[in-house]
């Protein structure tokens, strides 16, 4: 398979798409979750991840029907797919022959391309059920980038510092004579990423999206992930989202999460959090990621004193608040006011460009 989509990426390079590598390992990673003997899963898995605008698509087509010798496939209409796809599928199906003019294939064009974007952009908490079945299918594109870390250890590199006792060794073997100078260097390491996810009442739109989040964030690095969710108790669900399967990974959560859609505790439940697991090593020098609206039912006041607790063990916090992607807002909870001081980034969690950004911060942070 690896080496057909590889195969493939240089012909679209050559018909003018510019397949870069990262655009062909997201392809490897949709493949990777699909039926590969499915045309058409293999159709737009390539056409989501390596067309990067409206200009690539008739020369994405060309380039299908040559290097796998049939004609397009037609995309498959479930009663679960959104009307958005639907409506991008259409153009698919007519032939070169079809005699239908420049004026009217230019916006078909423009749908096909602005489809994905604009649904990249809504808000999940406004999304129908047709369009959350098509954003599931986004989610598993999607490759949360891990932050890093330097080691301690140095290791044999062609840059770096020179390594003395390595370089007098080989020289001791040539007669005493350096010839070469050898060198060593720190290798980065995977820095431990924490994510707490807010499964109460108040998060219940958006639950279900932090939770893929997490998922995809697991499966790029299962041995550095941990995912807890929060509510009115702490509940560790890392074992359940090391499944492969994201459909299967939520049923098992959510069998193991007792509080669900229940009230929130923020402050007594980080303080649990801290207590059990942050201050043995889970959130010493790790990424904490808290997805909440901050709400807080009890008082504010350990809400603040076991932020500023985390900010001391871990390397970096974001907050991710789904309500901060909405226009006019301002963080005025009680629960929010209490924890932005000890908050290293601020950020939203309303849609899946909003995911996106988050991969960076994370990667940065």
């Amino acid at each position: 398979m690896v080496d057909t989509v590889l195969g493939f990426a240089r012909t679209l390079r050559h018909a003018g798409v510019p397949a870069s590598p990262d655009r062909v390992e997201a392809m490897l990673q949709a493949l990777g979750s699909l039926d590969v003997l499915d045309p058409g899963a293999v159709y737009w898995a390539g056409r989501l991840t390596l067309c990067s605008g409206p200009d690539d698509l008739d020369r994405y087509d060309a380039a299908f029907a040559v290097y796998f010798s049939g004609e397009r496939p037609r995309a498959p209409r479930t009663a679960g797919q959104p009307e958005i796809q639907l409506a991008a599928s259409a153009p698919l199906e007519e032939g070169p022959g079809d005699g239908g003019d420049e004026e009217t294939e230019a916006p078909d064009l423009a749908v096909q391309a602005s489809a994905d974007e604009v649904l990249r952009h809504r808000d999940v908490a406004e999304l129908t059920p047709a369009e959350r079945a098509h954003l599931r299918r986004l989610f598993a594109l999607l490759a949360p980038a891990t932050p890093v870390r330097p080691s301690r250890r140095r290791r044999p590199n062609a840059q770096g510092a020179v390594h003395q006792a390595r370089t007098v060794r080989r020289a001791l073997r040539s007669g005493g004579e350096v010839t070469r100078l050898l060198h060593h260097r720190r290798q980065d390491r995977p820095r431990r990423v924490v994510l707490l996810v807010d499964v109460s009442g108040s998060m219940a739109p958006y639950a279900d999206a932090l939770l893929r989040f997490a998922h995809a964030a697991v499966r790029a690095r299962p041995s550095s992930t941990e995912v807890f969710t929060i509510g009115t108790r702490l509940t560790r669900v890392t074992r359940e989202m090391r499944l492969r399967d994201p459909d299967r990974a939520l049923a098992a959560s959510g069998s193991a999460i007792p509080d669900w859609s229940g009230g929130t505790r923020l402050g007594e439940v980080l303080k649990a959090f801290l207590d059990r697991w942050g201050q043995r090593g889970t959130a010493r020098g790790a990424v904490v990621i808290v997805c909440s609206d901050g709400w807080e039912r009890g008082g504010t006041e350990l809400l603040g004193e076991q932020m500023a607790r985390l900010r001391r063990l871990a390397h970096a916090v974001v907050w991710v608040n789904p309500h901060k992607g909405r226009s006019g807002y301002e963080p005025l909870t009680g629960g929010m006011q209490a924890a932005l001081p000890s908050v290293d980034h601020f950020v939203s969690g309303h849609s899946m460009a909003a995911f996106e950004e988050l991969t960076g911060v994370i990667q940065h942070a």
